[in-house]
């Protein structure tokens, strides 16, 4: 049996225009934010670097850590590394979510991070319907 087919429990997943919309659409949102924080790692715009010093992290770091991030982020809005580029997101925003905790910065600092990983992998799971077999809707 498959599993749309398990006693009713789990539902597929639909492959309605509006759901695929809303995937992209939140990816697209997504992905502009990150890109536009890897460019100004990069470039080494001046209040990034500021906050980057009260972090404990270099400028070199940072342009480094900027070029990591616009990389994910390009193997995360390819169709067909997607996947990959989501667990990629979701091991670089860990790492945030570790230095806000070490530097002792407020709970909301700490957790922006974790809600940007849920909402990477929201915009795939929308836009994507062959996720929902491995992480099933139950009604």
């Amino acid at each position: 049996m498959s599993a749309t087919h398990t006693i009713g429990i789990l539902t597929p997943m639909s492959e309605s225009k509006a759901r695929i919309w809303t995937g992209r659409v939140l990816t697209a949102m997504v992905a502009l934010f990150l890109l536009f924080d890897g460019i100004m790692k990069v470039i080494k715009e001046r209040h990034v670097l500021q906050s980057a010093a009260q972090l404990g992290y270099s400028t070199e770091s940072m342009v480094a850590i900027g070029t990591l991030l616009l990389a994910c982020t390009l193997v995360y809005v390819i169709p067909r590394t997607a996947v990959f580029g989501a667990l990629l997101l979701t091991a670089y925003l860990g790492g945030a979510v570790a230095t806000q905790v070490r530097v002792g910065n407020p709970v909301f600092e700490c957790i922006f991070p974790v809600i940007f990983g849920v909402l990477v992998w929201a915009g795939l799971f929308l836009r994507e319907p062959s996720l929902s077999t491995l992480i099933p809707v139950r009604k």
